[in-house]
């Protein structure tokens, strides 16, 4: 099997996270911090390639009552770029991993100044958990 790169995009930096080729457990990967739509695809999309993914999931940011607002709409504008670029991609609801992330990170004991360069990185790794525990 292939592994599956999973992102939680923000308007600043993207969080990204990567299966194992069994598709069991998602590894916080690295942030990426936005520079402009074009390079931001290049750069994904290499990743993609490097890593050897066959799927995409990206973090869907739905409102709390689950329709799509204004940040979910930017990041399916987005998707829809990477999709052209030949990355297969699947949505992930990602209600509240931020903020899971966050809590997890306190919990362990990392200072807010590290957390801040980590938190996009461990939402990414919670969002790509979330979709390969749901067996999709």
């Amino acid at each position: 099997m292939s592994r599956v790169l999973g992102l939680d995009v923000g308007d600043v930096r993207i969080g990204v996270a990567v299966s194992d080729e069994t598709r069991l457990i998602a590894t916080p990967h690295s942030v990426y911090k936005r520079v402009g739509w074009g390079p931001d695809v290049k750069h994904l999309s290499a990743l993609y390639r490097d890593l050897s993914c066959d799927l995409c999931v990206c973090g869907l940011p739905r409102n709390m009552d689950g329709t799509v607002g204004f940040q979910a709409e930017k990041v399916m504008q987005f998707a829809g770029l990477l999709e052209r670029a030949g990355m297969n991609l699947v949505f992930q609801d990602e209600r509240l991993t931020t903020v899971t992330a966050a809590d997890a990170l306190i919990e362990g004991g990392m200072r807010r100044e590290k957390r801040k360069d980590t938190v996009d990185k461990v939402a990414a790794a919670v969002i790509l958990q979330s979709y390969l525990d749901s067996g999709k």
